[in-house]
């Protein structure tokens, strides 16, 4: 099978946006999604650490869950507010700093899922300090990272 490919979608300012087509149903995906245990095995960014992830097995709306992370070489653990959430094609949380993650499913075909994932900073404390420090495109990349693993992952 082909590698992925992941291509940029335009969601608008502030918001780095990503898509992916998975290999598999949507709900094999959004198990995957909306479990914060399992978010180590989701990551391409290489910031989320496996240990002591705390929170419900299974996201739902106002679900809070707390992950172990590690950034410029220091650790720190960070616990985040589900926002936003429909069962098997939609879940978003809130980063305390206020900007979010979201992650929409579709299945476009059976056992093909169109995934999407956005960092919206357009909601943060402090979006221009997250353009100063890179964030949109470490983000950028971190995004293209780990959906080209979670693709590869169902090849």
């Amino acid at each position: 099978m082909a590698d992925a490919v992941v291509t940029t979608v335009d969601s608008g300012a502030r918001k780095v946006t990503r898509q992916v087509l998975v290999h598999a149903p949507s709900a094999e995906v959004f198990a995957l999604v909306a479990d914060p245990h399992r978010h180590p095995e989701l990551d391409g960014s290489g910031t989320v650490r496996d240990t002591d992830v705390q929170g419900p097995a299974t996201l739902s709306q106002g679900a809070t869950f707390s992950v172990g992370m590690k950034q410029y070489g220091v650790p720190y653990r960070i616990t985040s507010t589900v926002t936003a959430f429909t069962d098997g094609r939609l879940v978003e949380w809130r980063h305390p700093m206020g900007h979010r993650w979201r992650w929409e499913l579709v299945e476009s075909a059976a056992g093909t899922t169109q995934v999407t994932e956005t960092f919206d900073y357009s909601t943060a404390r402090s979006p221009k300090v997250l353009e100063l420090l890179g964030q949109p495109a470490k983000n950028a990349q971190g995004i293209e990272s780990t959906l080209t693993a979670l693709a590869a992952r169902f090849a």
